[in-house]
């Protein structure tokens, strides 16, 4: 049975939940399929910063000079975890495009089902930013689990995790190692199968972002 952690999000708007019944559809080509994930992005990360620090400054309007809020400190830094979080890249940099953006490469092993790296490429200071980790796919949480320990390694602190679907196992796995983060999930979804897929889920998302099999 799912546990409910009080980091944990799982996002229940509308707008979210009709994308992500898109999206599942075997039917839905790569082009639908890549803009899907995208704005389901953008929705996403409109939740997920809301708590991002602003700070008052001073603007004149053409009417007269006031104070009025804006974020406050480095740049956030969005790391998506490669390849499929990519494609979640381009919706978060709509709402914050002056955001840096790293990169970690992790790949799965067929037979064991864990993560294997082979890259990671953070902004600096890391330390200093507010850190998004994207992947649409929350499986069995070995990928996002090793994604949060090479950013902490790095001096990552402040860790927001964005996944489009996840499951419950995925879930407990992330939330036992790195209690500490905040995860924002579009969908729950059953459980895993045999071969570590989440279910019903959607396929390889990666396999449906870029056209491959």
């Amino acid at each position: 049975m799912y546990k409910n952690y009080e980091n944990v999000t799982i996002l229940d708007h509308p707008l979210i939940k009709h994308k992500i019944s898109m999206l599942r559809d075997k039917n839905t080509g790569t082009n639908e399929f890549r803009k899907l994930v995208e704005e389901i992005a953008m929705l996403m990360g409109y939740e997920a910063l809301r708590d991002l620090p602003v700070e008052e400054v001073e603007i004149e309007t053409p009417i007269e000079k006031c104070m009025t809020p804006v974020i406050a400190g480095r740049k956030l830094a969005i790391v998506p975890i490669l390849r499929a979080g990519l494609g979640m890249v381009s919706g978060i940099l709509a709402l914050t495009p002056t955001a840096k953006v790293g990169h970690i490469g992790l790949c799965r092993n067929e037979e064991t089902h864990e993560p294997e790296e082979y890259y990671c490429k953070l902004p600096t200071p890391i330390e200093e930013r507010t850190i998004v980790v994207t992947d649409p796919m929350l499986a069995t949480g070995g990928s996002a689990v090793d994604a949060v320990r090479q950013i902490k390694a790095h001096g990552g602190k402040n860790i927001k995790f964005m996944s489009i679907i996840a499951a419950p196992e995925g879930i407990e796995r992330l939330m036992e190692a790195h209690p500490d983060i905040q995860l924002y999930v579009g969908q729950l979804d059953r459980c895993l199968n045999e071969n570590a897929y989440i279910c019903p889920g959607l396929g390889d998302a990666g396999d449906r972002i870029f056209g491959t099999k």
